[in-house]
């Protein structure tokens, strides 16, 4: 059972530095590029101002579900079990290994075409070629453990950062920026479904932030690390993928950019920027894979898990259908921002962020509930979801993130609130 078990502290070795480098890892992406782009219609400055609210919303959630982690030193999947029952927290690990293994899938599938575009006048197109031989690599990177993830993150998150700032000015010199700021919003995208669409990217980490916030020395560090990292690097894609897009009315401008750097002589670090921000993300997805498996299933071996969760990922990729990644986001979306609604509820306002970790795998404990499950977080988080589904559908003005994980965690506050077990 050391899966459900607190990290030791002297593995917690992760300071402020080190999660900023982790999630800007994480937000240079060609996915944060698509997803940027499929805000075209409303136009740059619209575009703009959607993708900061988004992302202080989304970051905001991300960043306080790590203090779980960092706190008790558990992954997200374990501090679930407090709120939603230690069988509850079954039904969310399988949503998450669900979600995780898409995730891995997605960013293959993109990083294999992406290569793929890039030199096929050079080796022929061989697109599933390249898909199997990058997770492959991010298998092995998975493989190598937190110690030497943060010397893997410095030196690729470095280079990242140089070649991601060459390719931001090749595009804006390129389209220039009367054109962009001069562009009017086409319709066709209100402005609470984008804010959606750029929220759910930060709220798709939220299931697995813990994972690696639970080896941090000081909670504010890892917070604000978290914070930061993820703010600056995934709004910046954003903006590049919105840029690229409002210029070419392209509806994949990933490619756009890569083909303009490419066109400029820039196919070597074009394809750096391919391979390594698919590693530096998609081994995330993988290895919280693992972790969130262990939640269900604690004997079973990390490796095991992550070896498991690539080759599921690839195969996959092989067969994803692209034209559905923007239902993706919004499913994932529906799912997790009331589930954590209903567990960031429980942890600051009901239990005063107080575990007992020591009860997180006990059979009768104070996290058993009913049979092991919390019915009254169920509830209310299946009230969110049902919320979330109702505003998109009517369009509400204020979007579906926040109203689907306030009204879940109102419903659970006020459910909740005062009774025997809520105090442990």
């Amino acid at each position: 059972m050391e899966a459900l078990k607190p990290v030791d502290p002297k593995e917690q070795r992760w300071n402020g530095l080190d999660f900023f480098i982790l999630w800007a890892g994480a937000g240079i992406s060609l996915a944060e590029i698509w997803a940027g782009g499929m805000l075209r219609p409303m136009g740059f400055l619209i575009g703009v101002a959607v993708i900061l609210i988004g992302h202080f919303i989304g970051n905001t959630a991300l960043a306080l579900g790590g203090i779980l982690g960092s706190e008790h030193g558990i992954p997200t999947m374990v501090a679930l079990r407090p709120s939603f029952g230690i069988r509850g927290s079954y039904l969310a690990s399988i949503l998450n290994i669900i979600q995780l293994i898409g995730w891995t899938a997605v960013m293959i599938w993109i990083g294999g075409n992406a290569a793929d575009a890039l030199l096929k006048s050079h080796v022929g197109s061989h697109p599933k070629a390249w898909m199997i031989g990058i997770g492959l690599v991010t298998i092995v990177w998975s493989f190598v453990g937190e110690t030497f993830w943060k010397w893997l993150q410095r030196i690729s998150v470095a280079g990242l950062l140089i070649l991601s700032a060459a390719m931001t000015l090749m595009v804006f010199t390129s389209y220039g920026w009367h054109t962009l700021l001069s562009a009017k919003g086409e319709g066709g995208l209100a402005v609470p479904l984008g804010i959606d669409l750029v929220v759910a990217m930060p709220i798709s980490w939220l299931p697995l932030v813990a994972d690696y916030s639970r080896f941090s020395r000081k909670t504010v560090s890892a917070f604000w690390g978290t914070w930061w990292g993820y703010f600056f690097l995934s709004s910046w894609m954003y903006l590049v993928g919105l840029a690229a897009a409002i210029a070419t009315h392209s509806d994949t401008p990933d490619s756009m950019v890569l083909q303009l750097m490419a066109g400029a002589g820039w196919i070597l670090p074009a394809l750096l920027i391919v391979l390594f921000s698919t590693f530096t993300t998609t081994f995330l997805d993988i290895y919280s894979t693992a972790v969130s498996a262990q939640n269900l299933l604690p004997s079973l071996s990390e490796k095991r898990g992550i070896v498991t969760t690539g080759i599921l990922g690839i195969l996959v990729a092989l067969i994803f259908d692209a034209s559905q990644y923007e239902n993706f986001l919004l499913l994932i979306g529906s799912f997790f921002c009331p589930m954590f609604g209903v567990t960031l509820t429980d942890y600051f306002l009901i239990r005063k962020r107080h575990i007992d970790t020591d009860a997180l795998d006990k059979k009768e404990g104070p996290y058993w509930y009913n049979g092991g499950i919390h019915w009254k977080a169920i509830f209310a988080w299946l009230v969110g979801v049902g919320l979330y589904q109702i505003s998109f559908q009517h369009g509400w003005p204020i979007g579906s993130t926040l109203p689907s994980m306030i009204i879940a965690g109102g419903v659970y506050f006020f459910s909740t609130a005062g009774t025997s077990k809520k105090a442990s």
